[in-house]
């Protein structure tokens, strides 16, 4: 089966495999509100943290539905972690991938979750022979949606109250996706 490799490399990003030092970075911006709104999940600790970058650091053989590769991003000039990009086997057989993202706040309105998503997707559809990419979001994502789009991504579906958020509010969903040949007749990157 085909691997990732990495670290990649962006004009001014890094996507590598999580740390066990990361575990503040990545604690800055998973306990922020702003940060979960649109995750349905409640904030992470710290130690829930740690347990997310324990789990990322196992090998994967893309072999099996659900395997889960999160990576961080660091910018190229600084040290730290400012936010994580996640790529999920969801079908192994029809060789389908799910791409997610976080971000600190802090760091949003640059560009960077756009340069590091282009760069994961390009990835899976190269390195791993992914078929199609795919992103659930929340349709109240406004700055995901945009992204999607800025990928080369076409709405698939539109998912009417399908899910209830912490406080137990409807919400509905938006899947975007792309296809490995509509990916090479206009490459992301």
């Amino acid at each position: 089966m085909p691997s990732l490799s990495l670290p990649l490399v962006t004009e001014r990003l890094l996507l590598r495999p999580f740390e066990t030092g990361d575990v503040d970075d990545m604690h800055a911006y998973q306990r922020l509100p702003e940060v979960t709104r649109y995750l349905y999940r409640p904030a992470r600790s710290r130690e829930r943290c740690a347990e997310m970058i324990a789990q990322s650091r196992s090998a994967l053989t893309w072999e099996t539905d659900g395997e889960m590769l999160a990576v961080a991003i660091c910018r190229r000039d600084r040290p730290g972690v400012i936010g994580e990009l996640m790529l999920r086997l969801e079908s192994a057989r029809a060789r389908q991938f799910e791409v997610g993202w976080a971000l600190h706040p802090g760091h949003g309105g640059h560009g960077y979750a756009t340069e590091t998503a282009r760069a994961l997707v390009g990835a899976a559809f190269a390195q791993l022979a992914a078929h199609r990419v795919f992103a659930r979001l929340d349709a109240d994502n406004i700055a995901s949606v945009r992204l999607c789009e800025r990928l080369g991504m076409r709405r698939e579906a539109h998912l009417i109250e399908n899910d209830l958020d912490l406080d137990g509010r409807w919400g509905s969903e938006y899947v975007y996706a792309l296809l490995a040949r509509e990916h090479f007749a206009a490459p992301l990157a």
